[in-house]
């Protein structure tokens, strides 16, 4: 895969696109607006094989019984991965390198406080299965509470809306 800043570039679900910068600052801002409410951050992944590989990674930030936010931003591999092993570990890296980049910069504003989950599609069922306690081991082995089928939705169901 091509060397891409993974904060370049994320839009919003009404398009409206962020720099690293204007995404941060809009988190922030979401966060700070209702600093009464617990926030979970969550980050997914999902792909899609077509002439190319497409890669969806989402961020939600969640009020927590309230609803929330989430951006997306697609990557495309210019090769077909065939093997679903490795888009899923494509899928898992992109996640954890996001993870590492977000929390980088949202640790540095200590008056805002929240969870964080990593959002993997996979599941115990499916054909996903045998791959399920190494991902959740290689997650877990990174910081990161992780969240599979049905929990997933990050993953499962936002950037899947997008792949």
């Amino acid at each position: 895969m091509s060397s891409v800043n993974i904060m370049e570039k994320f839009y919003s679900p009404t398009g409206k696109v962020f720099t690293q910068k204007t995404l941060l600052e809009e988190i922030i801002f979401y966060i700070k607006s209702d600093l009464r409410s617990k926030y979970k951050i969550i980050i997914g992944t999902d792909s899609s094989n077509h002439e190319t590989t497409d890669f969806v990674s989402a961020i939600v930030v969640y009020r927590v019984g309230h609803g929330g936010r989430f951006f997306w931003k697609r990557i495309k591999d210019s090769k077909k991965q065939m093997v679903l092993r490795e888009r899923i570990y494509q899928e898992v890296m992109m996640s954890l390198n996001l993870a590492e980049n977000l929390l980088k910069e949202l640790s540095l504003n200590k008056e805002i406080d929240f969870n964080f989950e990593i959002h993997v599609d996979i599941g115990s069922n499916g054909e996903t299965r045998e791959m399920l306690q190494e991902i959740i081991g290689m997650v877990k082995g990174s910081g990161y509470e992780v969240k599979t089928k049905p929990e997933s939705y990050g993953a499962s169901k936002v950037a899947d809306r997008y792949t």
